[in-house]
């Protein structure tokens, strides 16, 4: 009884069989199906090359939303320089949320040199060209987030050479805490004062002839400080033609999650317009001298991940290049082969060509002859 029940089984296991087996005896070969073959196979090796390619890389997917946080803190990165001596300029954030001055404590003020050294200059030539590559070609960025990672660095190098020169310029860097909406974050004459109805600065000790707003910003970024991260401004140098001259930057500040495999951060992006001008109240230029960044915060937020294909969408692409490049090889192949019996039939059929036989009475007989037993004899 029991193998009565395995002897059908089998049958109808072997009635599911989707791949039926033939004798090799039945199967013919041939020299183009070889070629065919040969060819097959290499494409097959050459996408299956190309499609593991793929699966190995990444990409970035944005996803936007509507930031809900209004009750946290932002943190700006600043790094700049300006041609005057530090006790000349002082450096503030002017927040629309209040009539007061928000703290500019965690900000530092250090004489340097503001001619670059040569290894400076390099760095500054080589974050320009990344720069003018990035406006061109803004898929970058997606490479810039993927190789982003802290130990990364992108700051400008210290001097390799002991100069001599005493320091004519003034480095302000650290970072600063503001809420989030729009401010002004301004490097003007003299120190900030408080001021009942707003602030002001001390520049009336200053003379004119002094100012000097020549400046480069050589970091300025808002959000989690993420070494190997480019922003639109690092590397910027603007030299002033007078001195009386107002630098201008309007910023548009954007809430960024970043997710790849290397890093997770909260961040942000901005885009930047710049004005410069000449302050000249006779001609009807007015304000006051000095280099002005006004930022807005937007009310979008994007959330940037990294993403990485499934083995299984792998596998499933695979089996269709096997299986697509074996079907239309055979159909074509089989194709050919019917096109080259069709063409050697006709080339056949026109070799027989009629021929005349001579009759005893002198006419010519266009009928081929019969091949009989007897026409040997």
């Amino acid at each position: 009884m029991r193998r009565l029940n395995r002897k059908k089984t089998l049958n109808l296991m072997r009635e599911l069989d989707a791949f039926p087996k033939v004798p090799e005896s039945y199967v013919e070969t041939s020299a183009s199906g070889g070629t065919v073959s040969l060819i097959a196979f290499t494409t097959i090796a050459f996408l299956t090359i190309m499609e593991f390619m793929v699966y190995r890389d990444t990409w970035m997917k944005y996803e936007y939303e509507v930031d809900k946080d209004f009750t946290s803190k932002l943190r700006i990165n600043i790094d700049i320089t300006v041609a005057m001596r530090c006790q000349y300029v002082g450096a503030d954030v002017l927040d629309l949320a209040e009539t007061m001055v928000a703290s500019a404590d965690g900000l530092i003020y250090e004489p340097v040199v503001f001619d670059l050294s040569p290894q400076q200059k390099e760095w500054q030539r080589m974050l320009h060209l990344i720069q003018s590559r990035l406006q061109e070609e803004h898929s970058l960025q997606d490479v810039i987030f993927k190789s982003a990672f802290k130990s990364a660095s992108t700051a400008l190098p210290p001097r390799e050479d002991n100069s001599l020169q005493s320091p004519d310029a003034c480095r302000i860097h650290g970072h600063l805490y503001v809420n989030k909406v729009a401010g002004n974050f301004h490097i003007t004459v003299g120190k900030a004062i408080p001021h009942p109805r707003g602030h002001a600065h001390l520049a009336a000790l200053v003379s004119h002839e002094s100012y000097n707003f020549s400046h480069r910003i050589d970091h300025l970024s808002f959000g989690e400080l993420i070494p190997g991260i480019i922003n639109p401004l690092d590397g910027t140098e603007k030299i002033a033609s007078d001195h009386n001259q107002m630098f201008q930057y309007f910023i548009t500040v954007v809430p960024t999650k970043l997710h790849t495999y290397k890093i997770s951060a909260e961040t942000h992006q901005f885009s930047v317009t710049e004005r410069e001008r000449v302050i000249n109240h006779a001609a009807g230029s007015h304000g006051v001298s000095g280099i002005f960044m006004k930022y807005d915060i937007s009310s979008l937020m994007v959330t940037v991940t990294e993403e990485h294909m499934p083995f299984w969408q792998f596998l499933v692409r695979l089996c269709g290049i096997i299986g697509g490049i074996f079907s239309t090889t055979g159909i074509l192949h089989g194709f050919g082969r019917f096109v080259a019996e069709v063409i050697f039939c006709r080339f056949r059929l026109g070799s027989y060509r009629s021929t005349s036989v001579s009759l005893p009475d002198g006419h010519a007989s266009n009928h081929l002859p019969l091949t009989t037993d007897n026409s040997t004899h």
